[in-house]
């Protein structure tokens, strides 16, 4: 993610809950993304635009998305300006914004596993991800994982307690400062 390097935004969790959140709101299923040089491409099916009385209602279309650097700053934005707002932010097993909940952990795996060139196909709430790893010598190469949506429903509930459990985490020292 080139954009966000030496920013506040250099983390995945928040990229990839952003664009969660705009696949929630276009209604987006089957998710493919793939990160691009300039920004990141987004596929997903989704009902078309139309009235009752259209040959296609109720067929899904593929719609596709550049999302350049700009938009997804953009994205960033409104996914913060919008947190708090619902009465409940406690995750539940049938959650209305499930991509933006499952999208935001895995960002905080691929952030985990400190990896780059992120692609991603989800199918029926399951995902799978390849990551580069680079190591001291350069890059290692590609790795797979895997997520079944058990797996993914169970980080999500998972994840307040682990953010608190973090937020309760002292801060450790600052290296060459003495500590007694």
């Amino acid at each position: 993610m080139r954009i966000y390097e030496g920013s506040p935004r250099q983390d995945w969790e928040e990229v990839l809950r952003a664009i969660g959140a705009f696949a929630d709101r276009e209604q987006l299923k089957e998710l493919l993304f793939l990160e691009l040089d300039e920004g990141f491409l987004l596929q997903g099916m989704a009902l078309p635009a139309g009235g009752a009385d259209s040959d296609s209602f109720g067929a899904l279309a593929k719609r596709t998305y550049e999302l350049l650097d700009e938009q997804v700053a953009q994205l960033l934005d409104e996914t913060t300006a919008q947190r708090g707002t619902s009465g409940d932010d406690t995750p539940h097993a049938e959650l209305t914004n499930y991509y933006e909940q499952a999208m935001r952990v895995l960002g905080a795996y691929v952030d985990g596993e400190k990896a780059r060139d992120v692609f991603l196909f989800e199918q029926d709430g399951s995902f799978v991800l390849r990551l580069l790893h680079a190591g001291s010598g350069g890059m290692i190469g590609h790795r797979l994982a895997e997520f079944t949506k058990d797996e993914i429903l169970a980080m999500i509930e998972a994840a307040p307690q682990q953010r608190n459990a973090e937020a309760a985490t002292p801060a450790p020292a600052a290296t060459g400062e003495a500590s007694e």
